[in-house]
């Protein structure tokens, strides 16, 4: 429907030629969060053809302050955020195609879905997930954009592999700690800021006009007003191991995935089984109700109990609630799912 996109093909870096292009374009997302949902919006708003989103969490109620595809609904049934997104996108532009994927993000997983990916943006908060991401990014030459924010403070950059300087330059280990949206908090207009970054170098990624692209890091904190752009060409570093002259891709390795981790400040540990299966979720949640408070909905089960609630996944994976202590968390899982 050219009226639907009448005013971006008006738009001379788009046109015609640009619309069709971001119509035969596939974009994955990897996080369904503030930044995931600015951009899946705004990418299907422009007719995109295809989005893949890839989330590991469901919808709570701290969410909806920043997070723009999600209702109240969402939060009070704990719908898995991929597919609440999906089911919100299709009412905004029902022409674009949707995978909507509830997963822990591994290698392994990134290495199924990338083929034919044209572009992928970050929107997760994890800094193990980046680096997969970087490593899959160049590994297959793909395109990504790195996004980041919290409290007031945002941060963008556009990587392409065999050009720019990657991820694992700029940061060269990864970072641990620091400020987090649990630990400062964060006001939803820097999202907006970020997002809006992010998807303007993804149009013209996908549109082919990549001598509009920024080539800089931009960073910003909206409410001291202040604002850089940074030319980091010079840290593009040839002995690196994803992106030198002999690369290696070292955080798509075994040793060097998390198993269980501490998610983000939110006083919750996420188990991830050695392999993944259907369980008798009937059974189970019969079974777990005879000692605690059990809720369901199609896409996870959750066990309430002692102070803990236990979120289990289709795929296995569990979300430990209460605790940010890794032993306890496994302790846990083994009583109650192992």
């Amino acid at each position: 429907m050219v009226e639907r996109y009448s005013r971006q093909i008006l738009f001379p870096g788009i046109g015609e030629t640009g619309q069709q292009l971001l119509k035969e374009k596939h974009v994955l997302i990897v996080g369904a969060g503030a930044l995931g949902t600015g951009n899946a919006e705004m990418l299907t708003r422009a007719g995109i053809g295809k989005l893949t989103i890839v989330d590991r969490d469901y919808v709570e109620w701290s969410n909806l302050q920043r997070q723009q595809l999600y209702t109240e609904n969402d939060a009070r049934e704990r719908i898995p955020k991929a597919v609440a997104a999906k089911r919100r996108l299709k009412q905004v532009n029902s022409d674009v195609s949707i995978d909507a994927q509830i997963m822990d993000v591994t290698p392994q997983e990134l290495e199924r879905i990338c083929d034919g990916i044209d572009l992928i943006i970050d929107a997760t908060d994890n800094f193990d997930i980046r680096m997969m991401m970087n490593d899959i990014a160049h590994k297959y030459k793909v395109p990504w954009i790195y996004g980041s924010c919290v409290s007031s403070y945002g941060i963008s950059y556009t990587i392409i592999p065999g050009v720019t300087p990657c991820l694992h330059c700029l940061m060269r280990q990864v970072p641990v700690g620091g400020m987090t949206c649990d630990t400062n908090g964060i006001i939803s207009p820097v999202v907006q800021m970020v997002t809006a970054y992010q998807s303007v170098e993804a149009l013209k990624l996908l549109t082919k006009n990549e001598n509009a692209l920024r080539n800089k890091l931009v960073s910003f904190d909206l409410w001291t007003n202040q604002h850089t752009s940074i030319n980091v060409e010079k840290l593009k570093n040839k002995d690196c191991r994803t992106c030198g002259e002999r690369p290696t891709y070292p955080f798509l390795a075994y040793e060097n995935q998390t198993k269980a981790a501490v998610l983000c400040g939110r006083d919750t540990v996420q188990i991830r089984p050695k392999k993944q299966g259907n369980r008798d979720w009937e059974n189970l949640a019969f079974n777990l109700s005879k000692i605690g408070n059990v809720e369901q909905n199609p896409f996870l089960l959750s066990f309430t109990t002692d102070g803990n609630r236990l979120v289990l996944f289709q795929d296995g994976r569990v979300l430990v609630h209460g605790t940010n202590d890794v032993v306890h968390a496994k302790t846990l899982y083994n009583r109650y799912f192992g």
